[in-house]
């Protein structure tokens, strides 16, 4: 994986104060009213995942799961689920289903990774468009586990790992917990950038059909590389599986306080700001770059700099957007603008007549 633009990790999660509460439904709340972790340790049994310098990816994934839920488990407010404690081979579309019938509140996936040059540092993946093909090869590395199981066709529908246009349909699955996953991939990134001092290669999105499974915030761990020697043996020793495992337990609690803060406060009121500019079509296109639990001007002294901003509240959270058009590359422009004004982990949205719906729906609607 070649060396990538390092992206503003703490600016995001300072803006990002309190969550979306559109996860607090029957699917998110379980029945003894515990906070669900469920902690998926990658690959298994006759799947070593990559095994750079001699490692074993699987090896060290489920040391560092169990030392993570080890500790997560003094508390009592928190449930923790695993989707293997042992070496054994897990279908990816079964470690859905396990966070799924845990009525889970997050799932955390943890990987190495590997690439056939000096690349090396930690990323955290969110399901989402790969913004590039990078994030797409990584992707379809962790993807092509699928092989392995049987009846991955059927279990799949068809899906292929290979194939850009397959992964792109399984995307927009998880948009409704997107800010949610954002803010605990971040977090996540804050702590071994600053605390562990970890090279950071950000908060990234990409179709890892395991994410794809899930009906919670979820996010992908890449600790870091087991082909960069260094990097590798660090990994592979029980003061790095330790020190990444407690960098995880702390974004995770963090993330936890952030929602028990909030939660008794939560109420739906929505509206959005009119822009300047009329749109001609009923489906329209924005990107958001920021969420906060305080109402802001909509300035550019606000933004970076950037114009054209409108907000939307949902509950107490408000949702800063950046551009509006309705065309589709307009929007992929005003995403490349706020990226390069600092908002890495920015997406585009839709909306309908002024209200929000799916992407993948917009982009059905529309010749854009």
């Amino acid at each position: 994986m070649y060396q990538m633009k390092t992206h503003p990790i703490l600016l995001f999660v300072s803006f990002i104060i309190v969550l979306t509460f559109s996860s607090f439904t029957d699917n998110g709340i379980n029945d003894d009213k515990k906070f669900v972790v469920v902690l998926d340790a990658g690959h298994g049994g006759k799947d070593s995942g990559n095994t750079g310098n001699g490692y074993l990816e699987k090896d060290i994934a489920l040391k560092v799961v169990l030392a993570v839920g080890k500790e997560l488990e003094k508390n009592p407010d928190i449930k923790v689920v695993y989707t293997r404690k042992t070496d054994k081979f897990i279908d990816l579309f079964v470690r859905g289903k396990i966070a799924n019938k845990a009525k889970a509140d997050l799932f955390v996936s943890v990987h190495c990774n590997a690439h056939g040059s000096s690349a090396h540092g930690t990323e955290t993946f969110v399901l989402g468009t790969h913004r590039n093909e990078t994030n797409f090869e990584v992707a379809k590395k962790e993807n092509s586990v699928i092989f392995m199981e049987d009846d991955y066709e059927k279990n799949y529908e068809g899906f292929d790992p290979n194939s850009p246009e397959s992964v792109m349909s399984i995307l927009l699955s998880q948009e409704e917990y997107l800010d949610q996953s954002i803010l605990l991939a971040s977090l996540i990134q804050d702590k071994f950038t600053n605390t562990l001092k970890r090279k950071n290669r950000g908060v990234k999105q990409a179709g890892f059909i395991v994410l794809h499974q899930t009906v919670m915030p979820s996010v992908l761990v890449e600790m870091g590389f087991l082909t960069y020697k260094q990097e590798g043996a660090y990994l592979n020793s029980k003061r790095g599986q330790q020190e990444i495992a407690q960098s995880i337990i702390d974004a995770v609690l963090e993330y936890k306080r952030s929602i028990d803060k909030n939660v008794d406060h939560f109420e739906v009121v929505e509206h959005t700001e009119s822009t300047p500019e009329a749109i001609s079509s009923d489906i329209t296109f924005k990107v958001q770059i920021a969420a906060s639990s305080k109402s802001l001007e909509t300035k550019p002294y606000n933004f970076k700099g950037l114009n054209q901003i409108s907000k939307i509240k949902e509950g107490s959270l408000y949702k800063y957007f950046y551009g509006q058009s309705s065309n589709y590359n307009d929007a992929q422009q005003f995403e490349t603008e706020a990226r390069n004004k600092g908002y890495g982990s920015c997406f585009i949205v839709a909306f309908k007549n002024g209200k929000k719906i799916a992407l993948v729906d917009a982009l059905k609607s529309t010749a854009n």
